[in-house]
């Protein structure tokens, strides 16, 4: 017990001695932690709504206690399974397309010795990131209007029907997909070209004498570099399956594509604010099922990453 107490007040004075050389550095957490602890843990209160049947008349403390109630309205709602699909469909597309991307994207720019050519790639793959998703929607309304649209005009001049492509159903997850994949790729490539970096120089010095090419050293040097970070990201990425982009889906739904657009970030924006009756509880409940349903994601794909490869969040 004494050797237990005497290591932990080591390890304490230690802890103390490392934050008074380095005070600045933790100064500097100390608005991350307010912000983290207002808009993150603080509403945390507020997830009890999901249990009750919530009326601001009554406050949150004063409205009954329904239990699961909520939940299971939504398990039972005609609503549930195409809102769980669509939701799926998209994330899962969305990350088995866009993930490879910005690493394929920055072992190419990796390669290039042209410092120019790269700066410049490099430029105009990360600006799409600082674009709007409003400009970005607005952008693609106009690229893909059936009348004046550039498909209007390519199609018009192969003498085809003009397309709608905004309308299509078929169309809404492809477009959705691919312009967040273009918009996102060149910003996300820059935490795996910082990686690359860090990679030894006298490996591919040594590979080179040993007479592998490029693609060997990418594949033999560069990717068991990339690959615990890759698969960090990758578990995180799989935590956030169900959190599709409120915004873009949104400004892109309409009423010949909502079957496949409405997701449940939409759909509980709409029963928790745009109703009539302003169904907190229910919303709150959906939300809060989501959440939990992420988590247990993540655990699962973190512990099939250690299992696999021996990398993961922890």
């Amino acid at each position: 017990m004494y050797s237990f107490r005497w290591s932990r007040g080591v390890r304490g004075g230690k802890l103390w001695l490392r934050i008074r050389r380095n005070w600045q550095l933790y100064v500097l957490l100390i608005l991350p932690l307010i912000w983290l602890a207002v808009f993150r843990y603080a509403p945390m209160y507020g997830a009890q709504i999901a249990f009750r049947q919530y009326s601001p008349a009554f406050g949150i403390e004063g409205s009954p206690w329904v239990g699961l109630a909520n939940f299971e309205r939504f398990v039972n709602s005609p609503k549930f399974e195409p809102v769980i699909v669509n939701t799926l469909v998209i994330s899962f597309y969305s990350l088995l397309a866009g993930f490879p991307i910005p690493i394929l994207l920055a072992l190419s720019l990796n390669q290039v010795k042209n410092r120019f050519f790269r700066n410049s790639v490099q430029m105009v793959t990360y600006a799409p990131h600082f674009i709007s998703t409003v400009v970005i929607v607005g952008m693609l309304f106009q690229f893909l209007h059936p009348r004046v649209g550039f498909t209007a005009v390519l199609a018009g001049v192969l003498d085809q029907p003009s397309p709608n492509w905004m309308g299509d159903p078929g169309a809404f997850r492809h477009i959705f997909v691919w312009s967040g994949i273009w918009q996102e790729m060149g910003f996300s490539s820059i935490i795996y070209l910082a990686v690359l970096s860090t990679i030894d120089p006298s490996l591919h010095e040594a590979a080179v004498v040993d007479g592998a090419n490029r693609l060997q050293r990418i594949r033999y040097i560069d990717m068991p570099g990339l690959l615990p970070t890759a698969m960090v990201l990758l578990v995180l990425s799989t935590g956030r399956v169900l959190e599709v982009a409120f915004e873009k889906v949104y400004l892109m739904q309409s009423p010949l594509n909502l079957s496949v657009a409405e997701v449940i970030n939409t759909y509980v924006y709409k029963v928790g604010l745009l109703s009539p009756i302003l169904d907190f509880s229910y919303s709150t409940a959906i939300g809060l099922l989501k959440g939990i349903v992420g988590l247990l994601l993540l655990i699962a794909v973190n512990h099939a990453a250690r299992r696999l490869t021996d990398h993961g969040v922890w």
